[in-house]
Formats: C-alpha cells, sequence, structure tokens
C-alpha cells in the first residue's frame, strides 16, 4: 500500500441547482488534481443541496431524485473525475425502480462507478428509506468505507467500518449551527456571512465555536482515534437554504490528529497525504486487537426502542 493524496472540499451549494452545484465540484476537483490529489471528497448531497429538502413532499423529492448509476448527474460526475483523473465523492438523493427513495453518497472515478452507499440514519424527510449496508470498496490499494453525517455519531457504525477492513472512512456531513440540548448550540446569523469580507472575525468566532467547530472536536477526533482510521470529514459553507453552515472540512489521521483543514471563509480544497505506517502504528489499532466481544457481544447486539427521525444532528 502506497502514500495516498486526498483532498476534502468544502463549497456553498445551491438548492435543487444540480448543473451549478456539479461546476463548483468540477472547478475544485481540478484544484485538486493540479496539486496532485488522487481523491477529492464532498459533502453530503453536494450534487442536490440538502437542507431545503424537509419542504418536499414525495412527489417533488422522487423528481429530485436520480438513479444510481444511470441519471445524469453520476454520469456527469464520471466525467469530471475522467476530465481531472481524480477519483471524486459526492451526494444525492436517489431513487430505485420501485421508486424508493434513499440518501445516496458515491465513489466515481474515470472508469465509472466505483461504490454507492445509502444513508442508514436519515430524517431530513420522512419520505427517506434508511439504508441497510456497510460499504467498504478498494481505492488506490486502500480500503475505504462510507458513513453519511449522522450514521457517524452512532459510534458502533464508525467501529463496524472499521472492523470490515476500512483504513479511511469517508464522512460527508451537513452539520454544526443548528439548535440542540447540549449548551452553546444554535443556529448562526446569516448576517455573519453577508459581512464576512468586511468583518470577518465575528464570523470565524461564531464558526470555531460551541455551534460548530469546538462542537465537532469533541467527538470527531475520537472516531479516527478509537478505530485507527483516516477520517475524510466534508461539510458544506456558507447558506444551505436558510441554514448558515461553517464548512471546517479536514482529514484526520489515525491518532486523531488534524493533518489537513479548509479554513478559507468561501469555497475551498484542504489536502493531506495519508501513509499506511499509521494504520497500525495508532492506539486504536491495539485496541481493536484487545477487544474480547464475549464480554459484550449480547449487549451490542441486544434490541433496543429507536427512532430514526431526529430533529437536529448537533
Amino acid at each position: 500500500m502506497e502514500n495516498l493524496k486526498v483532498a476534502t472540499a468544502q463549497f456553498e451549494n445551491k438548492s435543487g441547482d444540480m448543473a451549478y452545484n456539479l461546476q463548483t465540484i468540477d472547478k475544485l476537483a481540478g484544484e485538486a488534481a493540479a496539486s496532485g490529489a488522487q481523491i477529492i471528497a464532498f459533502h453530503e448531497c453536494s450534487i442536490t443541496g440538502y437542507t431545503f429538502a424537509r419542504k418536499l413532499d414525495r412527489g417533488q423529492l422522487t423528481e429530485l431524485a436520480e438513479l444510481i448509476p444511470d441519471g445524469p448527474s453520476i454520469q456527469k460526475l464520471i466525467e469530471i473525475a475522467a476530465k481531472h483523473n481524480i477519483a471524486v465523492l459526492a451526494g444525492l438523493f436517489e431513487k430505485d425502480e420501485a421508486g424508493n427513495l434513499f440518501k445516496a453518497y458515491v465513489c466515481v472515478d474515470k472508469t465509472g462507478l466505483i461504490a454507492k452507499f445509502r444513508k442508514l440514519h436519515p430524517f431530513i424527510n420522512g419520505n427517506l428509506t434508511p439504508g441497510d449496508q456497510y460499504v467498504v470498496f478498494d481505492l488506490y490499494g486502500w480500503k475505504c468505507g462510507i458513513l453519511i453525517c449522522y450514521d457517524n455519531n452512532i459510534v458502533e457504525n464508525v467501529r463496524a467500518t472499521a472492523l470490515l477492513g476500512a483504513d479511511i472512512i469517508f464522512m460527508p456531513h451537513v452539520t454544526m449551527m443548528t439548535p440542540s440540548t447540549r449548551p452553546g448550540a444554535g443556529f448562526a446569523d446569516p448576517a455573519l456571512w453577508e459581512k464576512r469580507h468586511t468583518d470577518p472575525t465575528s464570523l470565524r468566532l461564531e464558526f470555531d465555536g460551541l455551534k460548530g467547530r469546538e462542537w465537532l472536536m469533541k467527538w470527531l477526533p475520537a472516531r479516527a482515534y478509537d478505530n485507527a482510521i483516516y477520517a475524510v470529514f466534508s461539510n458544506p459553507i456558507g447558506m444551505d437554504d436558510d441554514q448558515l453552515k461553517n464548512g471546517c472540512s479536514m482529514i484526520l489521521d489515525p491518532f486523531g490528529d488534524i493533518i489537513a483543514e479548509c479554513r478559507k471563509l468561501d469555497n475551498d480544497i484542504a489536502i493531506a497525504t495519508l501513509t499506511p505506517e499509521k494504520l497500525t502504528q495508532a492506539g486504536g489499532h491495539r485496541y481493536i486487537k484487545a477487544r474480547r466481544p464475549e464480554l459484550y457481544r449480547d449487549i451490542i447486539g441486544a434490541e433496543h426502542a429507536s427512532s430514526q427521525k431526529v430533529a437536529w444532528l448537533s
């Protein structure tokens, strides 16, 4: 397994405007490839937009959704990957031949579709069907997994994906800056975004505080550290429908250290070199080998009352 150069991206998507969003994906993929990246990852529903989907009825969501891989957006994504000779990961709403609707995230390269994952815990729209399987696939000799947004907050999903062999887990999100029961959470004022060029300090303080990055730092490094995986976190910046998002797209290594992060108050990419030796040097590698599943197999696998419908991610 050789070193791998990976990019994570952030950009301000437009709701329902696939042409604009794919144009932006094309531009950022080109920048990443020009800097030597072999892979670039974008946020959840980066092709379609996300938050506006809470307002759509089943018919509207079905019209927005596409078949995978035959839909036009996936075909365009493959064109982008071929144009820049880079693997591209991006998200959209999917429909199948039976009319079921999913939150999907795909990986493509110049040869076509490599992998597709369906979000296990969707909630933005009640017409979405939860995915029912983990996905691990090969990319440039590395084993890769995908978990979308809230999937990563359930620790068992990350551990299961790691146990299936993932060295890298792509974690596309649309998160932060939303209300929650935790102290410090809440919406960010869109006026801060409008004034970002004249008053970047106030916006950065909001983005980096408990509404945003500080919350992310409570748990994201632990997912990478505990499971000895590279975590590629991607998140939009700017307005997503009527909600302001703070980006902070980043790549963390198996030690839980941030090795690349988007810090512009704008569309941006960040690139890191992933080295295979960290996968076994990190403490999580030892912890996984030290597990005693006979102690907790029945506990972790026990049935419990749960709800797929969660108001906010944070």
